[in-house]
């Protein structure tokens, strides 16, 4: 099977794409290499997504609020798939990348937007880790390599509503 490189969006670049990159990074390390990046990066990791992959064993060394312009350079790694993970970039006009990516989005909630007593906050971030480590899953039990284009886009839509 080829390398893949894969790009997770979301606005801010906080939270659930930096989840997202260090699960697929960790999960489909073989024959994925994982990015992640916002249209207006905060600038700043959250420490309860920090929390989250720590407390799966997973690295946090390279996490980092980053702009997807980074990505859109003639020298940046090309992009074979391209999710969005948050409601707001779905709806943003993202930038063309070269070769036409795969895209879909898997809407997951915003556990930043949670308001509540630290358990609630940290029991939005956990249940956002969890479902995007489940979509990430099923992503990788598909064979990507025996699907034709039509088939393999149909999968990554279905993936983004469980």
């Amino acid at each position: 099977m080829p390398h893949y490189n894969v790009m997770f969006l979301c606005t801010g670049n906080s939270a659930r794409s930096i989840m997202a990159e260090a699960i697929m990074n960790r999960k489909g390390r073989e024959h994925f290499t994982a990015y992640s990046a916002g249209s207006h990066p905060t600038g700043q990791v959250r420490p309860e997504a920090l929390k989250q992959i720590e407390k799966a064993g997973l690295s946090t060394a390279n996490a980092r609020s980053k702009s997807w312009d980074e990505f859109s350079k003639p020298d940046s790694p090309p992009l074979h798939f391209v999710f969005t993970v948050c409601d707001n970039a779905a709806r943003e006009v993202c930038p063309l990348w070269p070769g036409q990516p795969m895209t879909a989005h898997w809407g997951i909630p915003d556990p930043a937007a949670t308001l509540g007593t630290p358990e609630e906050i940290e029991r939005a971030f956990s249940q956002s880790f969890a479902s995007l480590d489940r979509r990430i899953s099923l992503f990788l039990s598909l064979p990507i390599g025996t699907l034709d284009q039509f088939v393999l886009q149909s999968e990554l839509d279905k993936i983004g509503k469980k």
